[in-house]
């Protein structure tokens, strides 16, 4: 694994850990991070290894969003190979690539959990957003206020947040840049453990531990169906529920958990 300016990615048996390593800039999302984000994906996001990502943030915050020097530096992400852009329209090409380095998360093959303390504002609330599960502490303010700033949410925010709260509430967060707490986020679903700030890390660390220890197979293959079931009519995300199951019914691990049940022991779970 390369070593990064503004991340820091470690493992620890089957689990993986992303922190955003701005801390001195509240991890406020830069050209560079956007692209070392990418480079991570592109290493880990197909990983077998890993069975959950814990995703937080160094210091005071998560992200408070993008970092201004964005829109002066004149600078723009690692261009794609040539010949893969995927519009003709050079800025929403841009925005593509940028909102690769969000859809991984999404994407993965593990469950991604989103540890979000301080803020979590516009790309930072984005990319809790991409992530499977949330857990806020206590304190935490967030909120999608591109409109502050003449723009929209581009990276995965109308697309994800409405999946999240519903329509309504989306449209009423993203239109009037609501900055709101980690108590009116548990309340809406926004996010689905909320703890105390102190908590937070042992938190995120358990439920990763808790996923880790099931049958990798059927974690995976719930993923896809869970997300299949927001993008499909139901009978057809029931052929994704029953292409996910076949595997599992032929595994190794389901032998396994019959003979721990059997033996009345913790199953040990292999992916196979």
């Amino acid at each position: 694994m390369a070593d990064f300016e503004t991340l820091e990615f470690t493992r620890d048996g089957d689990i993986a850990r992303l922190r955003l390593n701005r801390p001195d800039r509240l991890n406020a999302f830069s050209i560079r991070m956007w692209d070392e984000m990418i480079e991570l994906g592109e290493t880990v996001r197909d990983d077998p290894g890993i069975r959950a990502l814990v995703v937080s943030g160094n210091g005071r915050a998560f992200s408070s969003g993008i970092d201004t020097t964005v829109f002066t530096s004149g600078g723009g992400l690692t261009e794609p190979a040539p010949g893969t852009a995927r519009h003709d329209d050079a800025a929403v090409a841009s925005i593509l690539r940028a909102q690769d380095s969000y859809t991984w998360f999404e994407e993965a093959r593990y469950p991604t959990i989103a540890a979000v303390h301080g803020y979590a504002f516009g790309a930072g609330l984005q990319l809790a957003l991409a992530c499977d599960i949330r857990i806020f502490a206590r304190g935490t303010v967030v909120g999608l206020l591109e409109h502050d700033y003449g723009i929209l949410p581009d990276l995965g925010g109308t697309q994800r947040l409405p999946r999240v709260v519903g329509a309504g509430k989306a449209k009423e967060l993203i239109w009037t840049a609501a900055r709101i707490d980690a108590d009116e986020s548990y309340r809406i679903g926004l996010c689905e453990r909320l703890v105390d700030a102190d908590a937070l890390e042992v938190e995120a660390d358990a439920l990763a531990s808790a996923i880790a220890e099931r049958p990798p197979l059927a974690v995976q293959g719930a993923k896809r169906a869970v997300a299949a079931a927001f993008r499909l009519p139901t009978r057809e995300g029931l052929v994704v529920e029953a292409e996910a199951q076949a595997p599992c019914l032929r595994s190794d691990d389901m032998r396994e958990a019959l003979t721990a049940k059997l033996e009345q022991r913790p199953a040990r779970f292999t992916g196979r």
